[in-house]
């Protein structure tokens, strides 16, 4: 990393994200438990994991301040570098694969209203989230094989973490960076496209549908394309690029720290999903609110 990389950005990034993310998280975890023991449907669960893929992602996110504080100088033990780039990577995939299944689950309760209603949905549901967990834990182990597959890794001086390779690790690294591209990004996002211009289609063409739900699934497929076009598209972008150039483009670490905005983002659609994220939303800003007019009084 040179000496004049925008570390500051990237920290700013990192801490704005926590702060945002991490406390609308939590909220979405417990608004989806609540709502699983009293009456578990489909979208519950799926929402249940992409909280928890969060979460995860920002429970070890102040790794990734540490590494920007220190200009991009790895000064933490050698085998966290391995571990941190798991949780990293892990939630980032997992929550595009989450996504996808929540625009699919919203298309199929408004084009097939008979069959979502269906018990043995449910049953579905659970094996449809573990495949994802095991999917991209596979995935991960494929990508970790190829960056370290020298082993020399990637050690210098002063020490980095996953961001300098020999030519031996990128002509094994930048085919399997394309394939996530595709499985994680190019095939999720044509999904959710599909689903969710007909989701929209739909409930605009009847007329019995209240304005404000038409306006909620507005906004969960603006929010959910938001997600991809600003957090996964630039890294998924820089995946592409490197594997046309054969080469490990210099602005990735940029495109890296946008995809972290990924958490950020994620509430809008828990907002727009959940009755009970809304109303603990409510109550937290209403508390919030006489705390602040309590201090200034």
């Amino acid at each position: 990393m040179s000496e004049d990389s925008p570390t500051a950005v990237y920290l700013a990034i990192y801490i704005i994200t926590f702060l945002i993310g991490f406390p609308n998280s939590a909220l979405a975890l417990y608004s989806c438990i609540y709502k699983i023991l009293r009456k578990p449907i489909p979208i519950d669960i799926f929402m249940l994991n992409l909280a928890i893929s969060d979460l995860i992602f920002l429970t070890f996110l102040p790794i990734k301040m540490k590494e920007a504080a220190d200009n991009m100088v790895w000064n933490m033990p050698h085998f966290l570098c391995h571990f941190h780039l798991f949780v990293f990577f892990l939630p980032l995939y997992s929550s595009s694969l989450f996504l996808t299944a929540i625009s699919a689950e919203r298309y199929v309760c408004i084009a097939f209203p008979v069959k979502y209603k269906s018990p043995k949905r449910i049953i579905y549901t659970v094996p449809i989230c573990v495949g994802i967990w095991v999917i991209v834990g596979v995935s991960f182990i494929f990508v970790y094989k190829a960056a370290y597959i020298d082993s020399k890794e990637v050690l210098t001086d002063p020490q980095t973490c996953y961001s300098n390779f020999t030519m031996e690790q990128l002509r094994e690294l930048l085919p399997v960076r394309l394939s996530l591209a595709v499985v994680f990004f190019f095939l999720p996002l044509i999904t959710c496209c599909f689903c969710y211009i007909n989701f929209v289609y739909i409930l605009l063409k009847r007329p019995l549908i209240k304005r404000h739900r038409k306006l909620r699934a507005i906004g969960l497929a603006l929010g959910t394309l938001l997600v991809f076009a600003g957090s996964f598209a630039p890294l998924n972008i820089s995946h592409l690029v490197g594997f046309i150039k054969k080469e490990n483009p210099k602005w990735r670490m940029t495109a890296l720290t946008l995809s972290t905005l990924n958490a950020c983002y994620d509430p809008i659609i828990f907002f727009c999903i959940s009755s009970e994220m809304r109303w603990v939303i409510k109550v937290c800003a209403k508390a919030f609110i006489q705390f602040y007019a309590n201090l200034k009084g």
